[in-house]
């Protein structure tokens, strides 16, 4: 066996302790907390709820307040073709033909894990409510369900958005659902996150 192909050996018996690890650690917490209880942390201003659904299917709220309303934020998040270019994790997101003439986009993100990066892609169609709701339901990609929606209602003073993002996965076999859940987690307050800052970069 040659020098490089034992370092690519060892790398990849390194992900899976890594992943094996952080699949326990979440199995741990789990057994520790009743069914189908919501599980609710808060990071940089954006609220993260956790809820194990099905089997291995999770459901994964984040919420975020935004001071610019909500036509504004809408179009933000309707500007399909440049998600990526402020979106962290998010490689690509581009529009591509839909067979009933909707709105159909493809996106692909990114995460990483020790020294090795992680692609997901997925196709999804959108259905848009304008302006409180933007639902999405893929119909490709490496989850086997990815569905869920962009909710917006006006906040208490009237003058920004409560901006709701709610997503239920699951993931397939090969995928540890720990470790799925844990990144989906870290990247929705990166990215709440990134959509407030690309609002006040806009509109202050």
């Amino acid at each position: 066996m040659s020098l490089e192909s034992e370092q690519l050996e060892l790398e990849s018996e390194q992900l899976e302790q890594a992943a094996a690890l952080e699949e326990a650690a979440e199995a741990s917490l789990e057994d520790a907390i009743a069914p189908n209880t919501p599980l609710t942390f808060n990071c940089d201003g954006v609220e993260i709820c956790t809820e194990k659904a099905e089997g291995r299917q999770r459901q994964i709220s984040a919420r975020i307040q935004i001071p610019h309303p909500v036509d504004q934020v809408w179009q933000i998040l309707t500007d399909y073709d440049h998600l990526a270019d402020f979106i962290p994790n998010l490689a690509k997101s581009r529009k591509i033909s839909h067979p009933k003439g909707g709105i159909r986009l493809e996106q692909v993100g990114t995460q990483s894990l020790l020294k090795f990066k992680f692609c997901a892609r997925v196709v999804l169609d959108m259905v848009e409510q304008f302006p409180h709701q933007l639902d999405f339901q893929m119909v490709e990609g490496d989850f086997k369900k990815f569905f869920g929606s962009w909710q917006l209602q006006p906040s208490a003073d009237g003058q920004g958005t409560d901006l709701r993002y709610v997503v239920s996965v699951l993931p397939p076999l090969a995928m540890p659902v720990g470790m799925i859940e844990r990144r989906l987690k870290e990247g929705l307050v990166s990215n709440l996150s990134a959509i407030r800052q690309r609002a006040d970069a806009l509109y202050c």
